[in-house]
């Protein structure tokens, strides 16, 4: 191969621009055993990709681990909790006594006489709320008295 193409080809590889085909003929070239002296340092770059296709992974891998196996018997467990918590709720929630019907009262004078005390009971706490109020008329009036 001619010394002047593989310069061009390797400048044209430095600024992106080869084809496929052209960095090809530069991986065969630098692999090959006649490389010209002044070439020598370019050989790491295309020789790389050979080497690396060479290189083999040796070690075993463990199948499991004991870290592997408590994260797993963690995991059973903490479904195993999630399960019963919510069978225990759902049994509770639909297993408690149903409500009598509180709200309903057949004689209408008792219902009359239920509804007075209820009535009485709700005027009592307004009337103690608006008491209060004329707290707050008092302290508007002395307010605007030292502000004017």
């Amino acid at each position: 191969m001619a010394l002047d193409r593989i310069e061009l080809l390797l400048e044209k590889y430095f600024e992106a621009e080869t084809t496929i085909a052209e960095e090809r003929e530069l991986k065969a070239y630098f692999s090959s055993e006649n490389v010209a002296p002044l070439l020598e340092q370019y050989k790491p770059i295309f020789g790389y990709a050979t080497q690396a296709k060479q290189e083999q992974y040796t070690a075993t891998i463990p199948l499991q681990s004991k870290k592997r196996i408590t994260v797993v018997w963690l995991s059973v467990a903490a479904s195993v909790v999630v399960l019963l918590s919510v069978s225990l709720f759902t049994y509770n929630h639909y297993n408690q006594p149903k409500p009598q019907d509180l709200g309903s009262i057949n004689d209408p004078e008792v219902a009359f006489r239920e509804t007075q005390k209820a009535l009485a009971m709700i005027s009592e706490h307004v009337n103690k709320g608006i008491g209060s109020m004329s707290y707050l008329n008092e302290y508007e009036q002395s307010k605007d008295k030292v502000f004017k």
